[in-house]
């Protein structure tokens, strides 16, 4: 029998709504949902590829023991006593320092994942927390943070309203945004020209966003703080600094004025590889049009000056006049979840950063996480608070993170190593135990971090649609169950009763004596609905347990499938911010300080070429690489080298060459195309695979080459601890 149901893709940043066919507990067709609120009708291929996703036969679909050297299958219930055995021990001998959590980017999409492994985290008490936000985003959150005072406090392009939007380092034709939630970016570009406003990119290469804007700028790969410091420069320089309606919550535009002072269009021309006069006539642009915005990502943040590059992109909005106004950049108010909706409003405690420091490297924690960079070499020096055992959770770091043969190396020393994994990849095959989820449709979807980053602020659940196997649990069951076994009650732990206990314990530490009267509405859910409810009800829209009439419950949502509308985004200043002064922050002293560095760093020589990634619309990082609608078709995984570069070095198109750095090198095919600057080379994010006690059968066939495998584990920016991944000198020959 053939049924419809409504679901939300958890597959990418853009959690488009898909109306599914399912014949009985297998997918037949999947499609855009018109009617959803936050996507009116659109998907891109990797929501298409859902039921091939889950019906790939190569993912696992029990749990995952490793016995002399082999992998086993085991029920349940084999797979924790094994975790029983080793965990606790391990934990009583060495100190909770010993166990690490590494955190993928799957985990943000898996709403069970992402609230219960922060418990799980909490109950362990490891200071060694690493995730995939040191790889792409953490200089976004940590300028965040130190302006608005909170690290999801992200201003984000009101795209249908404004009339130029300036894109830097970014490609959201591709990603649907990236820390922007914009499902259909392409279509609503299109609209943004058609009302006679202008797109602009800013990039080395030209992306599909770049083939469809009015103009697009090349830049050289790590300059974008030097062309935003000349911007801001120009803008006091010329008079055209205009904070409009913020003006009265700002602190430290004299600090600002003086931090940029030096850096002229001309100055920065040949370290950012854009013409002086481009540089003024886009700070012109953007002052004097009456609704624009500046959006900068990817690009901006996986570089040696990604904090000042992220800081710089919300300052310029805000001289120009265009951050907490429509059109200009805005700031979602998430009907849950988000902390900028809660407690007094207007100020608060800020963020608080380098409350420890990394054992080996010294490097600063940032939002509770030390940099990935610091995995392997925490794991391969002895002493107190060395590394013996880990849970990664939905990660793939030896794909994903600088230096993955090292990480490789390390993870094969743990003494124990848990994953939650669909697939045996090249990182969960140094695991002991794998605990892998059955499908995403056999749990509800609440999106808890993107509705905060969204285009437009909207409330959506979807059910569960399926049963799962008996005596599959769910993820967050899985984790519940590790968190019974950290604190001494065993394997057989009651899931249901200790669920309750988190539950309370988290209440009665928000509200305190309300606590018991809030559980008793909530009594009738378990796991993440009752999380859910807790979140809707006590949020902006929510009905305060009975005290507004008409406000947001989980029934109310889940009534709605194709999700609640609350509006367009809104100003928020000063109500959202929970900084310590009560002000937006221009110049906050760590970043100013940075500035010095990039002063020095002026007319650093351009080396003769280096890298770049780039991500593919019909790939996720590296764990979408085996679904065969998404693998087929032309090679995505090719080297992209200039006409001039490949004349010069010998490379042909279509033929193998090698890229080295530093004595690591990889094997890549060679496209030559016109699509990307001189001096910059581009290859993809997340390949590398047939790597020996893999399964995945499609993405060996074509494995492409790991980018990440030459690059250098000690390059971070040294505010936020993000990789370095961009703009890195290589050299390349032909094979």
């Amino acid at each position: 029998m053939t049924t419809t149901a409504h679901r939300i893709c958890p597959l990418c940043e853009a959690c488009c709504g898909l109306e599914l066919e399912l014949d009985g507990d297998r997918v037949t067709s999947v499609r855009g949902h018109d009617a959803d609120v936050l996507s009116r009708g659109f998907i891109c291929p990797k929501g298409a590829a859902l039921g091939e996703l889950q019906d790939d036969p190569d993912r696992l679909r029990a749990p995952l023991v490793k016995r002399d050297g082999a992998f086993v299958e085991v029920s349940w219930d084999e797979a924790f006593a094994e975790i029983d055995r080793r965990l606790p021990p391990l934990i009583a001998q060495h100190g909770a320092a010993s166990v690490a959590m590494v955190l993928g980017n799957p985990t943000a999409h898996k709403a069970g994942l992402l609230l219960y492994g922060a418990r799980l985290t909490r109950a362990i008490g490891t200071p060694n927390v690493f995730s995939a936000s040191t790889l792409d985003q953490m200089p976004k959150q940590l300028a965040a943070g130190w302006m608005f005072g909170h690290w999801l406090s992200v201003a984000v392009p009101d795209l249908d309203r404004t009339d130029l939007l300036v894109v830097l380092g970014a490609n959201p034709v591709a990603s649907n945004g990236s820390m922007w939630t914009v499902p259909d970016f392409k279509g609503k570009a299109k609209a943004l020209r058609a009302r006679g406003g202008q797109l602009i990119v800013i990039d080395p290469r030209r992306t599909e966003t770049a083939a469809i804007a009015d103009r697009h700028l090349t830049i050289r790969p790590g300059g974008d703080a030097f062309l935003l410091l000349a911007i801001a420069n120009t803008l006091f320089a010329e008079g055209l600094v205009r904070l409009g309606r913020i003006e009265p919550h700002v602190a430290g535009l004299d600090d600002l004025r003086a931090a940029v002072e030096g850096f002229t269009p001309e100055r920065v021309a040949a370290r950012c590889g854009i013409a002086a006069e481009d540089i003024r006539a886009l700070a012109r642009q953007l002052a004097t049009t009456e609704r624009a915005a500046l959006y900068g990502r990817i690009g901006t943040c996986t570089q040696e000056y990604g904090t000042l590059a992220s800081w710089l992109v919300d300052v310029i909005n805000a001289l120009t006049g265009h951050l907490d106004v429509p059109g200009g950049a805005m700031f979602p108010k998430a009907a849950a979840f988000a902390a900028n909706t809660l407690g007094a409003p207007g100020k608060g405690k800020g963020i608080s950063v380098g409350r420890r420091r990394s054992r080996v490297s010294g490097a600063p924690e940032v939002f509770g996480e030390l940099p990935i960079t610091c995995l392997a070499e925490e794991i391969e020096t002895p002493g107190d608070g060395q590394i013996r055992a880990a849970i990664v959770v939905a990660g793939n770091p030896v794909l994903s993170a600088p230096n993955g043969p090292r990480i490789a190396a390390a993870l094969a020393k743990l003494e124990l190593m848990i994953s939650f994994d669909i697939y045996l990849n090249e990182t969960s095959r140094h695991a002991h135990v794998i605990l892998p989820a059955f499908n995403s449709l056999a749990e509800p979807h609440f999106d808890v971090a993107f509705p905060q980053l969204a285009w437009r602020n909207v409330a959506r659940y979807s059910p569960a649609l399926l049963a799962p196997p008996a005596g599959h649990p769910a993820e967050w069951e899985m984790l519940v169950r590790l968190i019974g076994i950290v604190r001494g009650k065993g394997a057989a732990t009651d899931i249901a009763a200790l669920d309750d206990e988190l539950t309370a314990d988290d209440v009665a530490r928000t509200v305190g004596p309300a606590a018991p009267q809030l559980l008793a509405q909530v009594a009738h859910l378990r796991g993440p609905d009752r999380l859910f409810e807790l979140a809707l009800r006590g949020g902006p829209y929510g009905d305060l347990f009975g005290a507004r009439a008409g406000g947001l419950t989980l029934d109310a949502v889940r009534a709605a499938p194709a999700g609640i509308d609350l509006g367009e985004l809104a100003p928020r200043i000063p109500e959202l911010l929970r900084t310590p002064s009560g002000k937006v922050e221009l110049a906050p002293p760590p970043l100013v300080a940075d500035v010095a560095r990039a002063r020095a760093d002026l007319d650093r020589p351009v080396p003769p070429l280096v890298i770049i990634g780039r991500r593919h619309l019909r790939s996720n990082n590296s764990w979408m690489h085996n679904i065969p609608t998404l693998a087929a078709g032309k090679f995505r995984g090719a080297l992209l080298v200039h006409p001039d570069d490949a004349a010069r070095t010998g490379v042909r198109d279509g033929g193998r060459a090698r890229v080295s750095r530093d004595g690591r090198a990889i094997d890549v095919t060679v496209e030559v195309t016109r699509d990307i600057s001189p001096g910059v080379i581009s290859l993809p994010h997340g390949w590398g695979h047939g790597q020996a006690g893999t399964r995945l059968a499609i993405a060996a066939e074509r494995p492409g080459a790991n980018l990440n495998a030459i690059l250098d584990d000690t390059l971070r920016d040294p505010l936020s601890g993000n990789a370095v991944l961009g703009g890195v000198a290589v050299e390349l020959a032909p094979l």
